[in-house]
């Protein structure tokens, strides 16, 4: 399994419109083959600051699969007018988990 994360800076006073804009484009990305989960979390002390996490059955589902795809464009269009500044995306793998 692969984790996405990004840091997603949302320009201030459009927090509202950009959670109903994930909501719209959510399952643009659910509907990707490889696709696992996803959730948005909001931060507590910077209220335009998110986080999105992902998790892909591998990288390529993500970079190849999503990413080429027209949902993507989609995707796009829905959300990334409300980053500033744009986000970085990286991927992480399980080294230990403890429950």
């Amino acid at each position: 399994m692969i984790l996405e994360v990004a840091l997603l800076d949302v320009r201030q006073g459009m927090e509202q419109d950009f959670e109903r804009a994930f909501a719209e484009a959510s399952p643009l990305i659910a509907a990707t083959a490889g696709y696992m989960s996803h959730e948005l979390q909001r931060c507590v002390e910077t209220p335009h600051r998110y986080l999105l996490l992902v998790r892909w059955q591998t990288l390529e589902a993500h970079t190849l699969g999503f990413r080429r795809s027209p949902a993507y464009q989609d995707w796009k269009r829905l959300l990334h007018h409300f980053y500033d500044p744009f986000p970085t995306v990286e991927h992480f793998e399980t080294v230990l988990e403890y429950e």
